[in-house]
């Protein structure tokens, strides 16, 4: 959660979203100027609030009495609204603050990061929401402080880049959603999106949130407000690209640069209850599916097409985006055959073959049977229906009683119908989406929005509570990796520490060979020539310590019983500290070819056994655990065992900034780490 001291000024946030009285500095008369918008829109709720308009120059603006200054006010305003040109803000900011003012909203750009601005409003308990902002809109306040148009609706909008999130407005407002509450953070100097977050929980206008971020500094408080979000009831659709890349570790390790920027968000959107979409259209397809549908409980999606290329196109498109068009039983395709010609396919995508014509019921009378039987999560029709209609205006009634008979079936059953339509806006279109089916002109559309909000449905959030704080000791070498492992119980293979050839020799009274030779200080053993496998003698050893003696010097040199067991799969497992969101867990294909495969799952850590269990199942390679060419499986669960203890491992102690085992070496009798790497944070190396 938000510190104490940040949750205080939170609750300061009401100067922003309705205000008693606002001043906008820098109004204008120029179209062209931000001035003139932010105060046409501040004088639209002239009704509800005293709007003050300031201009040094003028008068009167916009037919309205103008006033100096702030200083010249009658009164002192709520909220300053800043429209002057860079190098004036702070001279306003300070003249403001002397008046009394506590709360401003920045427009203008170029302000220089000025740490004694900061200071001056954060002494005075002053908010700021921006600079480089585009405006706030509230349309429960009437509070329009922004360029541009804004339609009323039920989504609000909490965006870093202004005009991506005008654009977002924009579309909604054409797709019949409109917005509850729009706010352009900027800059975030003072006022971060987190905050605007939580003050949306108890928006009971705002049904949908729609955020956009270009940075995630202080993503684990993030995670914590979008969890708030979705407990009531308000989904969060995540619109991110590549650009927090930045907050990503350079890692010495593998798991670090196997693992993207996005990589983590879609891990804190999972762990958050979110969900993230690629742009703008996505995201307005899924808040309008999210505002009328149910949300399917999983990806099983059957496909009802009047033309069997369409339903093949849909299937394909179903795959690509992570839904499943299962084989229906033989009972259910049955049921469906009997309502169609001989010879149509029934199996899943299901083709009409001209019945849909021969009576429109066809579609309705399908679908039934198809929400009925248990066998599918969603179902989606595709093709004509939509047009009868408005191609043939005799069957117009005829294709609106379809619709209410889906209507019924669509409020009914927590199976959601959507719509692939030919058609752009027929009366049959407009009345799906009037009983709440979702209808879309295009089928990527259409399968996208039930793919995003089955994902919704598989990852409702978790709690990512950090376990007891635990010292587990972060010393260099791999010797002091191994002692760390084994404090959290993971399986390693017998070894023991070596400085000279007498030594190395002496193994063979200890350990059983083969052999592996190791210069433990090594990050990346083997791009050194700094591990030897398969040594099966005492002198093979003592020969090989020699040789790689004479190349790398000096060192802590380990010796371990070599791993033989058969059937053996190698993962990697690595937990991190990301900058911005904290720890997190990987698990993917691993030996020295882990970073060409990048078949990787990370999630925030600490995680569960489920959740472990889950991240493995997501993996490309999953089939080689279950068994592959005859092979028995391998002990997955050993495997989970390992993730999880890594997870909580990094969670638990601050001074490990990274851990990673690779390979984890997985075979039926269980998981044996041979290799591992600890990364201490910069602070605890630093002692």
């Amino acid at each position: 959660m938000l510190s104490p001291s940040d949750r205080t000024r939170a609750g300061d946030l009401r100067s922003f979203r309705d205000p008693r009285s606002v001043a906008v500095v820098g109004a204008s008369d120029d179209h062209a100027k931000w001035g003139y918008w932010i105060a046409q829109g501040a004088l639209r709720g002239a009704h509800r609030r005293t709007v003050w308009l300031v201009n040094r120059g003028a008068r009167q603006v916009q037919g309205h009495p103008a006033h100096p200054s702030v200083a010249a006010l009658p009164e002192t305003p709520e909220l300053v609204v800043l429209c002057v040109p860079a190098a004036h803000v702070e001279a306003v900011v300070t003249e403001s603050l002397d008046r009394g003012v506590r709360a401003f909203l920045a427009i203008t750009a170029g302000v220089a990061d000025d740490d004694g601005l900061r200071e001056r409003l954060a002494a005075a308990g002053a908010r700021l929401v921006g600079p480089n902002s585009l405006g706030v809109f509230d349309a429960a306040a009437d509070l329009q402080l922004a360029w541009g148009h804004f339609t009323p609706g039920r989504i609000g909008i909490v965006s870093q880049s202004g005009q991506l999130g005008s654009e977002i407005a924009t579309l909604a407002a054409r797709a019949g959603l409109g917005v509850s509450r729009f706010v352009s953070v900027g800059n975030q100097y003072d006022v971060r999106a987190a905050e605007l977050l939580e003050d949306l929980i108890d928006h009971d206008e705002t049904r949908i949130v729609a955020l956009y971020l270009e940075s995630f500094a202080g993503g684990a408080d993030l995670v914590r407000i979008l969890r708030r979000l979705r407990a009531a009831g308000k989904h969060t659709l995540v619109l991110a690209t590549g650009a927090s890349e930045g907050s990503k570790r350079l890692a010495a390790s593998h798991t670090g640069s196997m693992t993207s920027a996005i990589d983590v968000v879609d891990a804190a959107c999972r762990a958050a209850g979110a969900v993230r979409v690629a742009t703008p259209t996505e995201l307005v397809e899924l808040a309008r599916f999210l505002s009328v549908a149910a949300i399917p409980a999983g990806p099983r999606v059957a496909v009802v097409s009047d033309s069997g290329g369409q339903g093949g196109v849909a299937a394909d498109v179903a795959s690509a985006v992570g839904l499943g068009t299962p084989v229906f039983s033989e009972e259910l395709q049955g049921a469906l055959g009997a309502l169609l010609p001989a010879g149509a396919s029934v199996a899943n995508p299901i083709d009409l073959a001209g019945a849909g014509e021969a009576d429109l019921m066809t579609y309705a009378a399908l679908c039934e049977r198809l929400v009925e039987s248990g066998e599918v999560d969603a179902v989606l029709l595709s093709g004509y229906l939509g047009c009868y209609g408005e191609d043939s205006p005799a069957l117009v009634d005829q294709e609106l009683e379809v619709v209410d008979r889906l209507a019924r079936l669509a409020q009914d059953a927590h199976v959601p119908l959507v719509v692939h339509t030919m058609s752009a806006g027929s009366a049959a279109v407009s009345r799906m989406w009037e009983h709440g089916i979702p209808t879309y002109p295009a089928v990527e559309s259409a399968l996208r929005a039930v793919a995003r909000a089955a994902h919704l449905s598989a990852h409702p959030g978790r709690a990512t509570d950090a376990p007891e704080p635990r010292r587990l000791g972060t010393g260099p070498g791999y010797w002091a990796a191994r002692d760390l492992l084994q404090s959290i119980g993971v399986a390693l293979p017998p070894g023991v520490r070596v400085s000279t050839v007498d030594e190395a020799r002496a193994v063979a009274e200890t350990l059983r060979g083969p052999y592996v030779l190791k210069a433990g200080w090594l990050a990346h053993k083997s791009e050194h020539g700094g591990v030897v496998l398969g040594l099966r003698t005492a002198a093979e050893l003592a020969d090989a310590f020699a040789r790689m003696h004479g190349r790398l010097g000096d060192g802590e040199y380990v010796v371990e019983e070599q791993d033989r067991s058969p059937d053996v799969v190698e993962l990697l497992v690595g937990a991190r500290r990301d900058r911005d969101f904290g720890p997190l867990v990987t698990v993917g294909a691993g030996g020295t070819e882990a970073e060409l495969w990048r078949d990787v799952r990370t999630e925030l850590a600490p995680v569960d056994r489920a959740t472990a269990t889950a991240m493995v199942d997501a993996l490309r390679s999953r089939a080689l655990l279950a068994g592959w060419r005859g092979r028995p499986p391998v002990d997955v669960a050993a495997l989970v065992e390992v993730i999880v203890a890594a997870s909580e491992a990094v969670a638990a102690d601050p001074a490990v900034a990274e851990l990673e085992i690779n390979p984890v070496r997985v075979s039926p009798a269980g998981a044996l780490a041979v290799d591992a790497l600890v990364v201490a944070t910069d602070e605890e190396a630093g002692r």
